[in-house]
């Protein structure tokens, strides 16, 4: 079994669990606030520019795949379980960058999960609604309106890029690490010994 750092453990829950409550939270406050879509206008913060309006997504980021409600269930379910296995069955977790990003992909897979099951409870004329709650809001002239969006949405997004950043900035080869991290699975193993 691989060895993770204590420190990392507590580093991944700590943002997975914060960044997903921090969601949830301003999702109802936003909604509670402004209802849903429609019930009220924008209300914007920098005129034109930046604010809060509702909308549900039933697809994925950016409005991806709308009405593929369940299909985005499943495959969130399957991500989150994959990310724990990798972390800590595979021990990727040792890496502190890797549980940051991962906390952070995390965070952002559990809220918009917990609204693709309806677990709001919002309704919409008398029926569960089974969508994502949107409601940041950019528009920039030049390209119109950015597609509304939420905190778990930003979690996902940043999480994906210090990905992208890890795997551009690893300097040694892909082999060199295998061979390091078995090498350290051996130390372990015969330290517990």
């Amino acid at each position: 079994m691989t060895t993770i750092p204590k420190r990392n453990c507590a580093v991944f829950l700590l943002l997975a669990g914060a960044g997903c409550l921090i969601d949830l939270l301003t999702k109802h406050w936003i909604f509670a606030w402004l209802g849903l879509p429609g019930e009220q206008p924008t209300y914007w913060l920098i005129p034109d520019v930046f604010g809060f309006t509702t909308s549900l997504n039933k697809g994925a980021l950016f409005g991806v795949g709308q009405g593929q409600v369940a299909f985005f269930s499943v495959l969130s379910i399957l991500a989150a379980l994959g990310i724990l296995y990798w972390l800590f069955v595979l021990g990727a977790a040792r890496d502190g960058l890797l549980v940051v990003a991962m906390g952070c992909v995390m965070a952002g897979i559990l809220g918009n999960l917990y609204d693709r099951v309806g677990l709001p409870g919002l309704q919409w004329d008398g029926a569960t609604i089974y969508a994502v709650r949107d409601w940041l809001h950019f528009k920039v002239e030049a390209i119109g309106s950015w597609p509304i969006f939420n905190i778990a949405d930003s979690l996902l997004v940043c999480g994906a890029s210090l990905l992208i950043w890890h795997a551009w900035r690893s300097d040694a080869p892909a082999a060199q690490i295998a061979s390091e991290r078995a090498a350290a699975d051996r130390a372990d193993a015969s330290d517990a010994a």
